[in-house]
């Protein structure tokens, strides 16, 4: 499978499912909403902006909430964990049950299960009765969910839009998640403020009625349904054999675990700056989250205007995000450190949306659960690896250190991938003053030539 055209991407093992696939996609011209003018992914998109900003309301509350019943931001930290856990241990058989079910009501009962979370912390704290364990038992219940509902609603995307659309929309549901949360926050902070923590669970839980909603009112007809998958033995290492034998798929995961494990700490890195660095208080903080989710916003939309994905353009993005993570940690004022948030922001949110639409489109439709739930698992489930070990080296040796380390090993990672997927498509670098990129080596060119 080719997510470009010549040396855009290494060669694999292709399949002439996806090879079609590929081609209609990028015969397709796409604008930054084209996938919007289909109804059933209008639904969609319309319930998620909804849960969304309820589901950010949620996440600023229950830290909140668990540091005023602790007062430990080690005990915020365990929430954080215990949310992701589930994920790390069992997402890949998550990917299975979304491969093996039909989608759209597998996406109704687990929508409808995290909304009933939210409404039973919520009932908790309004009554008086809430203590940390019941928040820990919802994070991770609510990251048990998550196992199925994540792969189910990644894959599920394809069948609304079909595969023309799909680098489109994947850019759009970027986009659609960081609007929520330059807004989410921000209403979460009003309330807690004015009434209490319990009414941002009330509401976060209210709000999956918008996406059950919009999946019931879904045109069944209008879909591209994937055939689910027989119960079988050994779907699980199936999938797993599938991804290793595919260079077009196992280095996009490798690349996106190494940098979502290790560069996107942000909340470690963001506090100790402003508590350390710059002697701020929430309001710094929330200021510089502010603009890493502008320039994430940034990211998704340009994203949604390319309407393709491209290895070259992954990799490009990732040494790009890297290096700006190390010149960061290093910008000697405020100004200057808040400024680069942006760009970070939005080469941070290039790397995940280009790694998950080529991972798809490269992805024959049958095994495309259990492929999006490895891609899941390595990248968020890699946060209660590379947290500690992060935190650590912040306490440690500063803040600066801390952010220039998670910089580095994202930046060795994307290094060592540029030079293996251009070995694998025997491509070499080139420098010209249009800047750098990937070619086709003499040698190769040689070989078409000579055919």
């Amino acid at each position: 499978m080719s997510t470009g055209n010549g040396a855009d991407s290494a060669p694999g093992h292709t399949s002439t499912t996806s090879t079609a696939r590929t081609t209609r996609a990028a015969g397709e011209n796409n604008s930054m909403f084209s996938s919007l003018k289909i109804r059933n992914y209008r639904l969609f998109a319309t319930g998620q902006a909804v849960s969304n900003t309820g589901t950010w309301m949620q996440r600023i509350a229950q830290d909140w909430l668990v540091l005023s019943l602790t007062g430990s931001a080690s005990a915020v930290g365990i929430t954080i964990a215990l949310q992701f856990l589930p994920m790390l241990v069992f997402g890949l058989y998550g990917g299975v049950l979304a491969d093996r079910l039909p989608k759209r009501p597998l996406l109704i009962a687990t929508q409808s299960l995290m909304g009933l979370t939210g409404v039973a912390l919520a009932a908790l704290t309004l009554a008086g009765h809430v203590q940390v364990w019941h928040v820990y038992l919802a994070a991770f219940l609510l990251g048990l969910v998550t196992v199925v509902d994540n792969p189910a609603r990644q894959t599920f995307v394809s069948e609304m839009v079909g595969p023309g659309q799909l680098a489109n929309a994947v850019s759009l549901n970027s986009a659609n998640f960081q609007s929520a949360r330059l807004v989410g926050p921000a209403i979460a902070g009003v309330l807690i403020t004015a009434v209490g923590s319990g009414w941002a669970f009330l509401l976060n839980g209210l709000s999956f009625a918008a996406p059950v909603a919009g999946l019931l009112l879904m045109r069944t007809r209008e879909l591209h349904p994937i055939e689910p998958q027989p119960r079988a033995k050994g779907q699980l290492r199936e999938g797993l054999r599938y991804v290793a034998g595919r260079p077009e798929l196992i280095w996009p995961i490798v690349l996106v675990g190494f940098i979502g494990t290790f560069g996107f700490n942000f909340p470690i890195f963001l506090s100790a700056f402003v508590s350390d660095v710059f002697h701020g208080d929430a309001g710094t903080y929330g200021l510089f989250n502010t603009l890493i989710a502008a320039g994430s916003l940034a990211g998704a939309l340009l994203a949604a205007r390319r309407g393709n994905s491209r290895l070259r353009l992954l990799v490009a993005a990732a040494l790009l995000f890297s290096v700006l993570e190390v010149v960061t940690a290093f910008a000697p004022g405020f100004q200057l450190f808040a400024a680069l948030l942006v760009p970070i922001g939005m080469f941070g949110l290039t790397v995940n949306v280009t790694a998950n639409a080529s991972v798809q489109m490269a992805t024959d439709p049958e095994m495309r659960g259990r492929v999006m739930a490895l891609f899941m698992m390595v990248f968020t489930g890699g946060t209660p690896i590379g947290a500690p070990v992060v935190g650590w080296v912040t306490d440690t040796y500063g803040a600066r250190m801390g952010m220039a380390a998670g910089g580095l090993v994202s930046l060795a990672a994307a290094a060592a991938i540029a030079v293996i997927l251009s070995r694998v498509g025997n491509l070499c670098l080139s420098v010209t003053r249009r800047g750098v990129t990937f070619v086709p080596s003499p040698r190769s060119r040689e070989l078409v030539a000579a055919a």
